[in-house]
């Protein structure tokens, strides 16, 4: 019963968990909004991936679009230059969306780059390269926002009972946006419209859902609308750990970045993401220049992998609320073998590109890498929620705006390792370091990291007391527990 006083007055959310309402519900809705939100904003990503080819293709010099002179290597500085952006607003962008409120500062991201999006036909073909790649800077300058602060709008909204299937429903939803872009922009860029329209109707996408998430989105249960009283209490009595007073707390710095359980998840992100965008950035020039498909082709086979990952994030995220619900797996060994799926899974299929002499082959081995992938919602994503759900949109913008630093680093590898786009001999270089990055960031997570709610996920009270602050605080609470004993 100690400290029970304490957890009375201060944390309304200790009560006694209720039934869960039938039925489609209001946090159900602001699921789908954030899936529609990375669906959109992928799409504000990857289209440059399947843009450039057309962009740099002297084959379409008869279609009355300049032909841009990018070579190889700065191929690969432009392709990375998103990431440039995108690693420096994380950290900020989490601490900022728990004190601020995570719906404006989604909307004002979506915004922006839905903005920078529509005016890249412009800036690529009147100016500079290195100019268009500041542009790509500002891009990944706003979509730095996003998943930090979509983290903390879940934190809100998802209970325990659903969270995996929440995750990774909101997650995939960056899949979808790749495949559709993928498979979409091959079209676009065949098309009588060409490359251009490609940009055109991303950008036109992200503006049309901002408006709608200005007028629907809600930063928590409590400052929607219309949301049931019923609904409202079963998800504010479901986050035990989750305070509704989490914007006054203090940002335990020093804990975050000393701990080793959040070491461990920053290892596992940093060794995905390399993996994860060589392969996204990449793939459309191996495929068009050592597997020889042509644009229309190329686009839809590059959108393979999204789409064979997007149907793995539901059968996996599923599953694994299945056998926690039923207690088959603790939570920590459910996310061990998740994450093992995805980073060592998909350096196995990696290894195995040097023994298939056929492009059937190589195109199934990639796509089933990139598939593997599915596995990091119910691994290491979700395990973010678990350490501190409090500051949960900090925690992803650490491991995420860290991580991501691989995301700028792998593609200018790949530019600089690959001078001849046709050889295959020199992109297997590239898949073995990816394969490599995938090894050692499970490894890491399976020996350090941890699913336990960590001591400084509430720091309303003093996290540093001196030995003799806390034996103060102890008696006070005893003192405080038998005056609550004798008038109950």
């Amino acid at each position: 019963m100690k400290n029970s006083g304490v957890q009375l007055e201060n944390q309304p959310n200790c009560v006694p968990q209720l039934a869960r309402p039938p039925g489609f519900g209001v946090r159900h809705f602001q699921s789908i909004m954030c899936f529609t939100c990375l669906v959109f904003a992928y799409g504000l990503r990857v289209n440059l991936s399947v843009a450039i080819v057309a962009m740099t293709d002297k084959k379409t010099a008869d279609s009355g679009i300049k032909v841009l002179p990018w070579d190889i290597a700065q191929k690969g500085v432009i392709l990375s230059s998103m990431f440039w952006g995108y690693v420096i607003l994380q950290i900020p962008a989490g601490h900022m969306s728990r004190i601020i409120g995570s719906k404006t500062m989604i909307f004002w991201s979506m915004v922006f780059c839905s903005i920078v999006t529509i005016f890249t036909p412009f800036i690529s073909l009147n100016y500079d390269w290195l100019v268009f790649c500041f542009s790509r800077f500002l891009q990944g300058l706003g979509q730095g926002f996003l998943f930090p602060c979509l983290n903390t709008h879940i934190s809100k909204w998802a209970t325990p009972q659903e969270r995996n299937r929440v995750v990774g429903f909101v997650y995939v939803g960056g899949q979808v946006g790749a495949t559709l872009t993928m498979f979409v922009a091959g079209y676009l860029a065949a098309s009588s419209w060409r490359w251009p329209s490609i940009f055109y109707v991303t950008g036109s996408c992200g503006l049309l859902w901002a408006l709608m998430w200005l007028y629907v989105g809600a930063d928590d249960p409590d400052s929607h609308s219309t949301i049931s009283d019923g609904e409202r209490a079963y998800i504010k009595s479901s986050l035990v750990n989750s305070s509704d007073q989490s914007k006054k707390m203090k940002t335990p710095w020093r804990q975050i970045m000393t701990s080793v359980p959040v070491l461990a998840l920053l290892a596992s992100s940093f060794g995905q993401l390399w993996s994860y965008w060589t392969l996204v950035t990449m793939l459309p020039l191996y495929f068009g220049h050592v597997l020889g498909f042509d644009i229309k082709n190329n686009g839809l086979i590059s959108s393979l992998p999204f789409f064979m990952k997007t149907l793995l994030t539901i059968v996996f995220c599923c599953a694994a609320d299945f056998v926690i619900s039923r207690e088959f797996l603790s939570v920590w060994t459910s996310q061990r073998i998740w994450n093992s799926i995805a980073l060592w899974g998909g350096a196995a299929t990696l290894m195995g590109l040097p023994f298939v002499h056929s492009n059937a082959g190589a195109v199934v081995l990639l796509v089933s890498s990139l598939g593997c992938g599915a596995g990091i919602y119910p691994g290491y994503v979700s395990n973010h929620l678990d350490l501190a759900p409090n500051f949960a949109g900090l925690l992803l913008g650490i491991t995420n705006g860290l991580g991501n630093i691989s995301s700028i680093l792998a593609p200018l590898v790949a530019g600089f390792v690959v001078t001849d786009e046709t050889s295959k001999e020199q992109w297997m270089v590239i898949f073995y370091i990816c394969a490599a990055t995938f090894f050692f960031g499970n490894l890491a997570f399976l020996m350090f990291g941890s699913a336990e709610v960590q001591p400084w996920n509430n720091t309303l009270e003093e996290i540093d007391k001196s030995p003799d602050e806390e034996n103060l605080s102890t008696q006070d609470d005893d003192i405080r527990d038998r005056r609550l004993a004798k008038v109950m």
